[in-house]
């Protein structure tokens, strides 16, 4: 058993209680203090604190700053008598579920690739650790106490710069042998055919459908270098171009997500990320394309907006330190 996973059993505990959350992205880490009343009550998220990431310093100093963010709300946790009883991260990167480590992370993250982070905060801490990526914490905080709450099964596809995607399956996330499970926005597209995706391969999803890939394909087909809002506004008022990209990723999505609920069967699939913001013809074509390639039994599925906007990722990685600690057993 490695170290991760040694948990001290009379820190598990139960209801009530609190734990320090975070979300470690690349622009910013933000924390807060995540109360339980009871088991069966929604949190409540308090406490908020967020600084800069600072990536370009290199993954050894974001750590640094995370571990000094999550030392302040298990300080202020304590102020009112109620002890943190552990720290749960949901993070940019893949992570190794057997470690908490970072497995991988792209250049958004310059040398995060590695870090232990789980480790590291339960040395300097001396609290139980709990980490995850960060869409699949967005994920468990949405099935918990968000727009898939009582569903035993969903998928979580979060378009904003990057596609990431995330499955809960019997109302947990599905880590997968190595903590990869989900990684949606890395399957092949038809659509992105030879088109170089940020992670060194080619004709991969991410880089039609998210906000990153919008703006590169404005570009390469011979548009301003404008921000996908900006393109999704300029598609909306009728330039051709524009409308063409925000279709194609839009559509590429859609059909897409009927590939994986044909193969996940999932009770709904959960939309998150700032491309939900493209507008009616985003959505119009993300529909079109689902509806063009999934079997008459999936017709109905359910594809909803993710309803806890920036305390899901917290929700969820408080729950999924939750789940270490046995809590939810």
């Amino acid at each position: 058993m490695s170290d991760v996973q040694v948990v001290d059993a009379e820190r598990a505990g139960g209801f009530p209680c609190v734990v320090a959350a975070l979300d470690v992205g690349g622009t910013k880490i933000a924390g807060a203090l995540v109360r339980y009343a009871a088991s069966d009550t929604a949190p409540v998220v308090e406490a908020r604190r967020a600084v800069p990431t600072k990536a370009a310093r290199g993954g050894a100093a974001v750590l640094e700053t995370l571990s000094a963010l999550a030392g302040e709300l298990v300080a202020a946790g304590a102020t009112d008598g109620q002890a943190v009883v552990g720290v749960g991260v949901g993070t940019a990167g893949r992570v190794d579920a057997r470690t908490g480590s970072i497995a991988y992370a792209n250049e958004i993250m310059p040398g995060w690739t590695g870090q232990p982070v789980a480790a590291h905060l339960r040395e300097v801490l001396g609290l139980p650790v709990a980490v995850l990526n960060d869409v699949q914490a967005h994920a468990l905080g949405e099935a918990r106490w968000g727009a898939a709450q009582g569903a035993d099964t969903c998928l979580m596809v979060a378009a904003g710069t990057g596609l990431g995607g995330a499955i809960i399956a019997h109302g947990r996330v599905l880590r997968g042998a190595h903590g990869f499970a989900g990684e949606v926005g890395h399957t092949l597209s038809p659509d992105a055919a030879g088109v170089r995706c940020v992670c060194g391969g080619t004709s991969h999803l991410e880089s039609v459908a998210s906000g990153s890939g919008i703006e590169e394909r404005y570009r390469a087909a011979g548009g301003e270098a404008l921000s996908g809002a900006e393109i999704a506004e300029r598609a909306a008022a009728g330039d051709e171009l524009a409308r063409q990209v925000i279709e194609l990723a839009g559509s590429s999505l859609g059909e897409a997500i009927a590939g994986w609920a044909s193969m996940l069967d999932p009770e709904l699939v959960v939309l998150a990320g700032s491309v939900l913001n493209a507008g009616p013809l985003w959505r119009d074509a993300l529909h079109e394309g689902y509806a063009r390639q999934t079997p008459e039994t999936l017709r109905s599925l359910p594809l909803v907006d993710a309803q806890l906007k920036g305390d899901a990722p917290l929700i969820g990685a408080a729950e999924n330190l939750l789940d270490f600690l046995g809590a939810r057993d």
